[in-house]
């Protein structure tokens, strides 16, 4: 029998070096997201930075569709709450865009500045903010770190509002970092800052669901093995607990790449994403 134990955390949840052109990434997404922008801005269907609170980086974009939307979608980035900010992802409303919904792509306030807590309630605010300038149902996503960030919305400590949530008819979380602990074990924690207390109030994995929640975890064949697990734990513990949820590993797909199937409306990422 053989045994297996993490000896090198920051090496478990590193994602670049282990890719193949790896360095790529995200600078590759900065002219596509660009080319979208202007695209929708020179018909009138952006609306950006629009403000959600008193902070610099309590901005967001929405991107309409043609039409009524039918709801929205909010789009929560990774970087492990110390890096970018929503211009690297603006094109990955495409798929949603194609199928009738609008799109919003909310920055916050990075550590070591803020903490993480307090970036899920400048999230919560950002998503109350878009949700009053469309109607109809919201759908949450985020990838990395800013999975954690929307399942977070939908436990029972939701730092979102009762009328807000009631509105929420999917999460899908990719490649969701959804237990902080391990976290705290790597190098980065210096700026991060996570303790126990935090680790517990905010990993979504260790608080509960609301009753109403629908939970997609979704993550690529091809990521490192701590993202596979921690994808695998969210949907596991929560479906314990009476949530209703799924879990998709979509194959050959890596930490970034996973990504690529929001910008086609007939990807079956994006199929699950606004399925009714």
């Amino acid at each position: 029998m053989s045994y297996f134990k993490v000896t090198d955390w920051d090496s478990a949840y590193t994602n670049g070096a282990y890719i193949v052109d790896g360095d790529r990434w995200p600078t590759a997404w900065v002219e596509p997201a660009k080319v979208f922008r202007d695209s929708l801005a020179s018909t009138g269907r952006a609306k950006l930075d629009l403000g959600y609170g008193p902070s610099a980086r309590n901005r967001f974009d929405l991107f309409l569709p043609e039409g009524r939307p039918k709801g929205l979608v909010v789009f929560v980035h990774g970087g492990y709450w110390l890096q970018l900010d929503k211009s690297y992802w603006s094109h990955l409303a495409a798929g949603s865009i194609a199928a009738g919904y609008a799109v919003a792509f909310p920055s916050y306030t990075l550590c070591p500045e803020n903490r993480i807590g307090e970036i899920g309630r400048e999230i919560a605010a950002a998503i109350t903010a878009a949700a009053q300038l469309v109607d109809g149902p919201i759908i949450l996503t985020g990838h990395s770190a800013g999975g954690q960030l929307v399942a977070r919305m939908m436990t029972t400590t939701s730092p979102l509002s009762e009328a807000t949530l009631r509105r929420v008819r999917h999460v899908l979380a990719i490649s969701g970092v959804h237990d902080l602990r391990p976290i705290m074990k790597r190098a980065m924690n210096e700026q991060l800052r996570i303790d126990v207390d935090e680790a517990r109030a905010e990993s979504p994995a260790l608080l509960e669901p609301l009753e109403t929640v629908r939970l997609t975890c979704w993550v690529g064949g091809a990521e490192r093995a701590e993202f596979i697990r921690q994808n695998a734990l969210l949907a596991n513990i929560w479906t314990g607990l009476g949530a209703a949820t799924a879990v998709v590993v979509e194959p050959d797909k890596h930490h970034y790449s996973i990504l690529d199937g929001l910008i086609d409306a007939d990807h079956p990422l994006t199929r699950t994403l606004l399925a009714e």
